[in-house]
């Protein structure tokens, strides 16, 4: 891929060349835009799943050309520029249109039109001492990835800190190669700000049952280490857990930094409408940088962190800078794969004020309901995935499952669903 060296036509300009900048970009190209179309991103490689990265790509199951969203060709042949290493570090808006500059940190100009954000997060740091040690790990893009996949095979104990997806994702795969594997949680439960607590305590027992050490309500107070390279992990009681591996996953930030500089409204992450609109109409945002209206309480933002989220909101953000209509919003789902535990989501549980479990969790195969005001609002389905269609299926609807019934297993949950 080639690196700003000129300025570019006039068309519209993309900032972040992850899952919702391409997304974008792909959606213009489909909806009829002819104008130049130009795609920035901070990396290297052009733009590459993330989700695999703490799953079959660090277990070695995929390699590096699959993770690829697009074939190199695939950018002449929609017509897109691809301009990766390209950082914008400041963006001029033009006083009577919706166009302007945006200058990179190599001192080139993009015209744009049309401008979109799409700038993704960075992984939350640890703030302690040792955290620049050799082996201390985070696990957001590739180089990360690559360099991970290259220590896990020389490490014996693995400490993660950070008992959220990605670091009992993490956590799976470095205990599948046999190592020796800790994970230390802030939290008295894992998941804790994601599931209920009947999730919570399944994970933690089934990471168990695979080997692995799961300590809860422990901080990490500094990192230790011997001749530059981590040796252990020093806990707020003292404790001191030897380590040659640390891997942490404490979280993201959205990079916002540039929205700020544009004056644009934002609060953890860029404040967006249901059209993907900031507070400047003229400019667009998607992907992990947002903020936006809950589904089904408009009134409460939320940041959603997901590929699915992306994907759907860059379709929104096309549409409105097309002035076209606005696709349907789609039902937010995730997924985890840890060992051989399948967690599929859908909807969103925050603000739950009830639950139903259906099964039992120790068969590893299960769900759990989440209702807030005695509507369905989610599902975490444990290698069920009919349970989780179904669910996905209801809340597509504008639908609900009624709690008292929702526990017998022997009734198919799709044929519990019921008009609200």
């Amino acid at each position: 891929m080639d690196t700003v060296t000129t300025e570019t036509e006039t068309g519209t300009l993309i900032v972040g060349a992850g899952e919702a900048g391409l997304g974008i970009a792909v959606a213009l190209r489909n909806a009829g835009y002819t104008a130049p179309v130009t795609i920035t991103g901070l990396e290297a490689d052009p733009p590459y799943q993330r989700p695999p990265l703490s799953k079959e790509f660090l277990a070695g199951e995929m390699d590096e050309e699959n993770l690829l969203l697009r074939a190199d060709d695939f950018y002449q042949d929609k017509d897109l520029r691809l301009l990766t290493n390209a950082h914008i570090e400041d963006i001029v808006l033009d006083e009577d249109s919706a166009g302007g500059t945006a200058t990179t940190s190599a001192g080139h100009a993009i015209h744009f039109d049309g401008l979109a954000l799409a700038t993704g997060a960075s992984p939350r740091r640890l703030p302690v001492p040792g955290g620049d040690l050799d082996g201390v790990c985070y696990l957001r893009d590739i180089p990360d990835a690559r360099r991970l996949r290259t220590l896990l095979p020389g490490a014996t104990r693995v400490v993660v800190v950070g008992g959220g997806y990605i670091g009992l994702e993490a956590a799976a795969v470095a205990r599948g190669r046999g190592l020796d594997v800790t994970v230390v949680e802030t939290f008295d439960r894992l998941l804790q700000r994601v599931a209920a607590p009947p999730i919570s305590e399944f994970f933690r027992t089934a990471h168990e049952k695979r080997g692995a050490k799961v300590l809860l309500g422990a901080s990490v107070t500094a990192l230790r280490g011997s001749a530059g390279s981590v040796s252990g992990v020093e806990l707020s009681d003292g404790m001191v857990l030897p380590a040659d591996l640390v891997i942490i996953g404490i979280g993201v930030e959205p990079r916002i930094e540039l929205a700020q500089k544009l004056g644009l409204d934002c609060g953890r992450g860029i404040i967006v409408d249901d059209a993907a609109r900031t507070s400047n109409p003229a400019i667009v945002a998607a992907g992990d940088c947002t903020m936006q209206p809950h589904p089904l309480y408009p009134t409460e933002s939320i940041c959603l962190e997901s590929v699915q989220n992306a994907a759907d909101q860059a379709k929104v953000a096309a549409a409105s800078l097309m002035d076209g209509p606005r696709p349907e919003r789609a039902v937010p789902w995730f997924w985890s794969n840890q060992a051989d535990i399948r967690l599929q989501i859908a909807g969103l549980s925050m603000g739950f004020d009830d639950y139903v479990i259906r099964g039992e969790p120790g068969t590893e195969q299960f769900t759990v309901l989440y209702y807030r005001d005695g509507r369905l609002i989610a599902a975490d389905a444990v290698n069920n995935p009919h349970d989780f269609m179904a669910v996905k299926r209801a809340l597509a609807k504008g639908a609900t499952i009624d709690p008292t019934d929702a526990h017998n297993t022997g009734l198919p949950l799709k044929t519990l669903i019921r008009e609200i």
